[in-house]
């Protein structure tokens, strides 16, 4: 028997292990296929979530559509029809499981469930052969208690190019639509028309303390001081001057010869806001905030273009009338009959949640400063005499060396008594002397033609004379200021402030969109012709725009 060593039997052993064990050649088909499968999974998970993302976003947005359309008051049919109408459009009628609709006493409130459901592919490998989601949309259109206040350039320009009629049709128009889906009459609109000055009209004058009062109907006109202009509050404690009503601008004959009194080309005050910067007129007073539509628009179609640009002045007034403290002015003119009881309760408070406070501002200009009497010479007798009989005048003008103290500009002397045609004579006040005659006549034939003796005195006199009446109300630079810091105030209060620039200059522009609301893409306007009609069109439709809710 032969036998085998050990050592002979473990060496081929070892050299087939080490054999295989440097060998390369082979497959791994399970471990491939295991990998490629889980690959597929993955990839197909992610394929049917975006088919769900996607069936779910067309179902939220088919959802919005419908529940904004269903809930618009000026939608007449069933809200719910509108609803069932979208969805079966957008072929997806399965999904949508629930439409709640309530009506309040101001609006309209449409509510959506709807349920997603997306049949997987590749989930149902794993045991998850469907997902699904509920989607829940709510729209409603309020119509809350709403105060507007439109500010309205009625300057001279407006009379070109047919612009104050485009603004009739556009006023016209926004008054239409916003009050047009308001059965419970809870939108209040007033009217601030403007130019050089705001006739704020005999009832609303009479509700604050006033100096200088002329006297004079339809002409009530405030200056007010800069201090008022950082706040909202018009005080009806403090005292605002009146301004006087002079015709300011007229000019004169400057001639060494008499030029009659009665001279409408040189004497007689022009009946006209760009001679008389706050012309008497109803034309263009304050249309008090009111519900009555029909009122609003015979207003609208009443308004006359004439006169110099105070934005600043309109916006003033339009804020002073949707402040809380204009609520017992409200209440006094609801008790002179001027206001209707259904303005009880108005302006509200800026923090009452169901109300909101809008304004309009519109111009085709820019500020233009103008001149105005100064306190001075508003009230109180004059030195200026009429005679009763003839009705010519006379100055009475100290001159310390002579008795002959009053100069009768007709006769082209000096006499020692005020000129008396036979039927008496009596002081003037300011003023009947500016009811009668412009300032310039009164500074060249009554002052210059009496002071001067020669050409040069005589227009040295005129020029001191014309500055002893007259000073400048305001700087454009201040009204610009003073525009600024009121619409700021405006803001912080969360009143909406529209801007119209309409065919305005840059400055005009630049002044409006400043004071108009953010972001200036809703809220400004730069319109020309019919455009104003656009914008208008726009800002109603804003105010009545809906809100999504959830």
């Amino acid at each position: 028997m032969m036998m085998v060593r050990p050592a002979a039997t473990k060496r081929p052993l070892v050299q087939r292990m080490v054999s295989f064990a440097r060998d390369e050649s082979g497959v791994m088909a399970v471990q491939v296929l295991f990998f490629f499968f889980m690959m597929l999974l993955v990839g197909g998970v992610a394929v049917d979530l975006m088919r769900f993302e996607a069936k779910r976003v067309e179902v939220q947005q088919t959802m919005d559509r419908a529940t904004l359309a269903a809930a618009s008051l000026e939608n007449i049919l069933v809200p719910e029809d509108v609803v069932n109408s979208y969805f079966d459009t957008a072929g997806l009628a399965a999904e949508l499981k629930d439409i709640t609709v309530v009506d309040t006493e101001n609006g309209r409130r449409v509510r959506a469930l709807a349920t997603v459901n997306s049949d997987n592919y590749f989930m149902s490998m794993m045991n998850v052969p469907y997902l699904e989601a509920d989607s829940r949309s709510q729209a409603e259109q309020i119509i809350n208690d709403i105060e507007i206040m439109l500010v309205l350039d009625v300057s001279g320009s407006m009379a070109s190019n047919n612009k104050i009629g485009n603004l009739k049709i556009a006023a016209n128009d926004f008054i239409d639509t916003v009050t047009a889906n308001d059965p419970e009459g809870r939108i209040s609109i007033g009217i601030v028309p403007y130019n050089a000055q705001v006739l704020i009209g005999g009832p609303l004058r009479s509700k604050f303390t006033v100096s200088h009062a002329h006297g004079v109907a339809n002409g009530d006109c405030f200056e007010l001081p800069s201090s008022v202009f950082s706040d909202l509050e018009l005080s009806t404690t403090t005292s605002f001057p009146m301004m006087a009503i002079a015709d300011v601008t007229g000019s004169t004959n400057k001639t060494t010869t008499y030029v009659s009194e009665t001279s409408t080309s040189y004497a007689t005050p022009g009946n006209a806001a760009s001679r008389r910067y706050c012309n008497p007129s109803t034309a263009n007073d304050i249309v008090l905030p009111t519900k009555n539509k029909t009122s609003l628009k015979t207003a609208i179609n009443a308004l006359s273009a004439d006169g110099n640009t105070s934005i600043f002045l309109g916006m003033r007034w339009g804020t002073a009338l949707l402040d809380p403290a204009a609520r017992s002015v409200y209440t006094s003119l609801i008790g002179d009959g001027e206001i209707a009881a259904n303005m009880a309760g108005r302006p509200y408070d800026y923090t009452d949640a169901e109300s909101m406070k809008v304004i309009v501002l519109m111009t085709d200009g820019e500020h233009v400063a103008h001149n105005r009497v100064v306190d001075a010479y508003k009230t109180g007798n004059s030195p200026i005499y009429r005679s009763s009989g003839d009705g010519k005048f006379s100055l009475f003008y100290d001159r310390p060396s002579t008795t002959l103290d009053y100069w009768v500009p007709h006769r082209n002397e000096w006499r020692s008594a005020a000129w008396n045609s036979g039927s008496g004579v009596t002081q003037q006040t300011w003023q009947q002397v500016w009811s009668r005659l412009r300032v310039s006549w009164v500074a060249w034939t009554l002052y210059a033609r009496a002071i001067g003796t020669d050409s040069t005195s005589r227009n040295n006199a005129y020029n001191t004379q014309i500055d002893t009446f007259l000073d400048q109300y305001q700087s454009v630079a201040s009204m610009n200021s003073l525009l600024s810091s009121n619409c700021a105030a405006a803001r912080a209060q969360d009143v909406l402030i529209y801007g119209i620039a309409f065919e305005a200059p840059t400055n005009g522009q630049n002044v409006i969109k400043d004071c108009a609301s953010s972001p200036s893409s809703t809220y400004f306007f730069d319109a020309n012709g019919l455009e104003i009609q656009t914008a208008f069109q726009l800002i109603a439709a804003n105010l009545s725009q809906l809100r999504l809710t959830q």
